[in-house]
This record gives structure tokens, C-alpha cells and sequence, in this order.
């Protein structure tokens, strides 16, 4: 049998204890898989980019919160995109320059921006009443930070209605395809001198690259026309988000990050042509190849002549694939109690997780080598969201996760997150304030 990098993982990981009855779930990152992601992206772009183009590839903090993560990745060459003070804190907290991060969301405060501005971090505003803020904010202190308008170019969804951002009616960015937005949004840049980005991102998972590519073209065309009439390189940056979705079926990374930039280039030609600096968003597409979650089984039992394998990884970890299964199913492996890849045929059994509720399935009806008590479920491709979407249900506590580098001499981890104590959790959940409202009575 010849063992992955993953199944050797998987063994030191339950020998050396970081799994185990104690501690029945756990998460784990292939940081070589990290690094060599990192380095195909800008591979890619550096391809098809004219030479001296700026591109700033911004890694989608919600994809992984993690600073150790984000560390990692900077060392990368890659900055942070961020849609929340707490991930600004947390790329902050992984010394990512304000260069290299940039602010997106739908909700910012005014605190925010001015927070942002005053950094000198990269801010696409995502409407009108935004900008105007940017306005009163810029009278008041002028920065120097750069300011992009984000748009909708309208181009349609995918088959992941809610990853998808360029409908007709998405909550994000001015809708071009609407009366009257097009023509507001050329003068509101020629209004703005210091408005020099402009930013699209289409969707991600369940999107054809044709329809980003298309996304990516209607931005270029935008920047453009405002270009054109303002007779100067106004907008000198694009901002053409991440999205490249994952295959979830085998362990082969498709589509690339090349033939992405391939397709770019003979969609819009002039993307790669040095005339505009370049940012990237992307998120999934960099870490859920290498991240695995472990999850010791504690019974196993049949139901209706179905076998059932209780686990410890549910709806917590795997939100998205409990609650909406056939848009986000993963790939689970079998390994026996000490972590070897489980033998036998393949029998048709349910993964359960840990939740009090009777959906709480990561797979249903799978085909696996039987599990049964003290064996472990590996649910695979879970490297991005599932370490950093922890849905509290049951006050379950967050799993450690450590990432790991197997070389010839073994196996060895490094700590990225501790496991959540019990202590913690009750901190989290008011626990200094029990008689608080004992006392307004």
C-alpha cells in the first residue's frame, strides 16, 4: 500500500496524542500544500503579466481566520483581504503590511474606514452612501490609502445560488445593468481623482471561469471608458476577486491557477498588458486541498439495516455540507484506531456527527471500509472554511489544529490553534456574568 503525506499524518497525529479520547477531534494543514499553492498562483500571473506589472494577490482571510495561516501565506509573497475589523486584527496580528491588505464589505462603519484610511489599507467602497462617507472622511483627513468602487457587472450566478455575486439583485457593489448606474458610476471616478481601483468578483464556488472571465471583462471595459474621458490613467488598479472553485471529487487540484490566467488573457486581452495593476482575492482554491479533519468514532450502530458511524465531527466543522449536502459534499476516508488506512470492502454507511439533531450527516449512504468504535473518519478537501466557521451548536468547543511537515525523518506539527477548554467556551458564554440577570429583578 503506498501512504500520502496525509495518511502519515493521520498516524502521527493519533500517535503523539493530538487525537484521541480525550480529545476525539482535530484538524490538520499540509503546509507544504500550502506553500506550493501559493507559489503556483503567483507562478500563473507572473506567466501572462507584462514585466513590472504589480500584482497583489490578497488571500481571503474568511477562508481560513488563522493567524499562523496568514503568517504563512505572507511569507508567501501574499497580502490579506479582509471583511471585518476582527480579520483586519487578525492580519494585523500576522504582520501583513497595510500595503498588502485590502478592505472589502457590505457593512463598513465609519470607524472602520477611517481606521483603514488612516492605515493606508487598500478600501473598495461597495455603494454610494459608502462613498459618500469616503468623501466627508477625505475632506476631513485626505490619505493617501488607495480607493476603489466596487461594481456588480450583472453576468449571472452559478449553480451555488448563494456564492453567487453577480446576479441581477446581489447585495454587493453598484449594479451596472441597472438605470442611470453606469453612467454614475463613470462621473462619480471622474468626480474623484483620488478614486483609482476599480473591483468585481463574480462568485465562487459552483462558477464557470467563463462567467469570471466575463466578470473580468466588463471591469477592464469599465476602466476603460472612464479612462478615455478623463484623458489621463485614472484608474491605474483592478481588483478582479478570487472565487476559482474547487474540485471537491479526487485529490487533483482543478481547475489551475494557469489555466485561469489563460483564459483571462484571451477573454481580456488587455488585462496582462502592464496598463493596470492587478489584485486577486483568492481564498478556497489555496488552502482546502491541504487541510484534513480527523474525528475519532465513538459507536457504531445500524438503523433500519443502515450502518451508522457516530463521530465527533458534524454540523461544528462542517456546516455547509450538513445543512446544504448536495452543493457542498466532501470526499471522508476510513482509518483504524491507530491511523492506518482502514481495509475491507466498501459497505454503504452513514458519517454522523455529534449534534443533537437528526441531520447532523457529513455523508450519507457512503461507500467505506465498515468503521466501528475507536476507528477515525477523515473528512477531506477542508482545508479553507471548515477550520474557521466553527458553528458553536450544543456548545461544542473548537477543535485544535496543527499543521504538520512530513519529511523522511516522520512527521512533525506545529500548534495553529489550541484546542478550546471548557473553561474558555463558559467564558465565551457569559459565564462572569451568571447573576447578572438574577440582579435586574
Amino acid at each position: 500500500m503506498t501512504f500520502t503525506d496525509r495518511d502519515r499524518a493521520v498516524q502521527a497525529a493519533i500517535a503523539q496524542g493530538l487525537l484521541g479520547p480525550d480529545e476525539p477531534v482535530a484538524g490538520l494543514l499540509d503546509i507544504a500544500g500550502i506553500r506550493r499553492s501559493a507559489k503556483e498562483l503567483r507562478a500563473a500571473f507572473e506567466e501572462f503579466a507584462a514585466p513590472g506589472t504589480p500584482v497583489l494577490h490578497a488571500f481571503a482571510v474568511k477562508a481560513a481566520s488563522l493567524v499562523p495561516v496568514l503568517r504563512l501565506l505572507s511569507q508567501e509573497g501574499l497580502g490579506c483581504e479582509v471583511a471585518s475589523p476582527g480579520e483586519l486584527a487578525l492580519a494585523r496580528a500576522a504582520g501583513v503590511p497595510a500595503a498588502r491588505t485590502v478592505l472589502d464589505s457590505p457593512a463598513k462603519t465609519p470607524a472602520e474606514l477611517r481606521e483603514a484610511l488612516a492605515l493606508g489599507i487598500a478600501v473598495n467602497a461597495d455603494n454610494r452612501a459608502e462613498l459618500e462617507r469616503i468623501d466627508a472622511l477625505m475632506a476631513s483627513a485626505p490619505s493617501t490609502a488607495p480607493i476603489g468602487l466596487r461594481v456588480n457587472p450583472q453576468v449571472g450566478g452559478g449553480t451555488i445560488g448563494a456564492m453567487s455575486t453577480a446576479t441581477d439583485t446581489s447585495k454587493f457593489g453598484i449594479a451596472l445593468r441597472d438605470e442611470g448606474a453606469h453612467d454614475w458610476v463613470v462621473r462619480s471616478c471622474l468626480d474623484r481623482p483620488w478614486l483609482t481601483r476599480l473591483h468585481a468578483h463574480v462568485g465562487s464556488q459552483g462558477m464557470p471561469l467563463e462567467l469570471m472571465a466575463e466578470g473580468v471583462r466588463s471591469l477592464f471595459d469599465l476602466a476603460e471608458e472612464i479612462n478615455d474621458k478623463a484623458g489621463r490613467r485614472q484608474i491605474d488598479t483592478l481588483d478582479i476577486g478570487g472565487g476559482l472553485p474547487v474540485n471537491f471529487t479526487s485529490d487533483e487540484a482543478r481547475p489551475s491557477y494557469r489555466e485561469y490566467a489563460q483564459l483571462l488573457r484571451s477573454t481580456v486581452p488587455g488585462l496582462f498588458s502592464g496598463r493596470y495593476g492587478l489584485v486577486t482575492e483568492f481564498g478556497r482554491s489555496l488552502l482546502a486541498k491541504h487541510g484534513t479533519v480527523l474525528a475519532r468514532v465513538e459507536y457504531a450502530k445500524t438503523a433500519g439495516g443502515r450502518p451508522i458511524a457516530i463521530t465527533h465531527a458534524g454540523a461544528q466543522v462542517a456546516t455547509r455540507t450538513v445543512f446544504v449536502p448536495d452543493a457542498w459534499p466532501i470526499r471522508v476516508a476510513a482509518y483504524d484506531g491507530t491511523g492506518l488506512p482502514k481495509p475491507g470492502a466498501p459497505v454503504p454507511q452513514d458519517i454522523a456527527g455529534p449534534c443533537c439533531f437528526a441531520g447532523d450527516l457529513v455523508a450519507e449512504n457512503r461507500p467505506l471500509p465498515l468503521l466501528e468504535s475507536g476507528d477515525h473518519a477523515a473528512l477531506l478537501d477542508t482545508g479553507a472554511y471548515y477550520f474557521s466557521t466553527h458553528f458553536a451548536y450544543n456548545s461544542l468547543p473548537r477543535p485544535g489544529i496543527y499543521g504538520y511537515a512530513a519529511d523522511p525523518g516522520g512527521v512533525r506539527f506545529a500548534t495553529v490553534r489550541t484546542p478550546q477548554t471548557l473553561e474558555e467556551l463558559t467564558a465565551e458564554s457569559g459565564g462572569a456574568h451568571a447573576n447578572a440577570l438574577h440582579d435586574l429583578g
